[in-house]
């Protein structure tokens, strides 16, 4: 199994920008001295308390200052730009990175970036599935052409190409029932999360997911990634009390953004929205420790893996060390440490 680290580049307390970048390379050089094996950087637009807008540039930097670890998007947001534009730079990414660059991809569940950017979140499936078969063009053919619904170019050559052949892994975040089994058709590595869906479903949408996989016949073993809240200490009393007022800011984040206007959602937009907010509404921290984040002494969060690798075909997960962004910054590198040094190596 496979592990990561889930940055979103927060500014709690007062952090300034530049302060939030300095402990981002900070936590990157750290993760790869210790054997982590992938970083992936998340994409926020006009939300004052996360600085990673440009996950992309983000990630060269990192990619500049360390040899090892891979960089992942996780995820770029594909209906708010323009897909050749994203092909250049993905492919600018993976040469720099010497072929390190994975390529995570949703059109995420919140509508306060197409808002900003004036697209119309109904629109965001079709132009997702739009600009993923403009990416691939470019990446794999030495010219090509697209007449689309919404994007349209003639005789193009992408410059430069990856460096991965064909491509860079391409990874789907997965959260509508719908979209399970269609990845598991085309192939795709799968995202899964358990911020706003129970444990249960999730369970139920993977193993579409892997019915449809296998059913299509695909060579290459299927790959489920999870993200997910982790802390470590060493006790069991620190591990469960010391984040809990943490990871309940971010269900409570959660649950207001679920609350928001649904007059640019579809119907099974909506649906599946009011769904997860009830799943929510009167979650308490015990709740969320059981089935939504994973907390313990490093022996205690080896249990827990095994549960979920078994229950849901992990083959990598990543982890959130500081999910609601109140985690101190020393406790954030104890986590990280007690991760790579107790608990991956029985994985191994």
């Amino acid at each position: 199994m496979r592990f990561g680290s889930f940055l979103e580049l927060p500014t709690p307390n007062g952090t300034t920008t530049t302060q939030a970048y300095e402990r981002t390379f900070a936590h990157a050089d750290m993760a790869e001295a210790l054997g982590l094996d992938t970083i992936c950087l998340a994409e926020f637009h006009f939300t004052p308390n996360r600085v990673i807008s440009s996950p992309l540039m983000m990630g060269a930097a990192i990619a500049g200052r360390t040899k090892r670890i891979k960089v992942a998007s996780s995820v770029l947001v594909l209906p708010l730009a323009n897909p050749l534009r994203v092909a250049e730079e993905t492919a600018t990414l993976d040469n720099i990175s010497g072929g390190r660059f994975e390529f995570g991809v949703g059109r995420s569940g919140f509508q306060v970036a197409y808002d900003g950017y004036g697209v119309p979140y109904t629109e965001s499936r079709d132009r997702f599935s739009e600009a993923l078969e403009v990416i691939l063009k470019a990446w794999t053919n030495e010219r090509f052409s697209h007449h689309g619904e919404y994007y349209t170019y003639d005789d193009v050559c992408l410059v430069p190409k990856p460096i991965q052949k064909p491509h860079p892994i391409i990874r789907i975040a997965a959260t509508s029932t719908d979209t399970f089994p269609a990845n598991g058709r085309m192939g795709y590595p799968l995202l899964v999360g358990l911020r706003t869906v129970p444990l249960a479903q999730v369970t139920e949408q993977v193993e579409t997911y892997k019915a449809a996989y296998e059913a299509a016949g695909h060579p290459a073993a299927m790959d489920v990634s999870l993200r997910v809240p982790v802390y470590i200490a060493e006790t069991k009393e620190a591990a469960i009390h010391e984040p809990e007022e943490s990871f309940m800011r971010q269900t409570a984040r959660l649950k207001a953004q679920l609350t928001g206007p649904t007059s640019e959602l579809s119907a099974a937009d909506a649906k599946v929205r009011a769904e997860r907010l009830k799943s929510l509404e009167s979650i308490t921290w015990d709740d969320v420790r059981r089935e939504k984040v994973i907390v313990g002494t490093p022996e205690m969060v080896i249990e827990q893996l095994k549960e979920l690798q078994e229950a849901l075909h992990v083959t990598e997960v990543v982890a959130e060390f500081n999910a609601g962004e109140q985690i101190p910054p020393e406790r954030i590198d104890r986590s990280l440490r007690l991760f790579c040094e107790k608990v991956i190596p029985a994985f191994r």
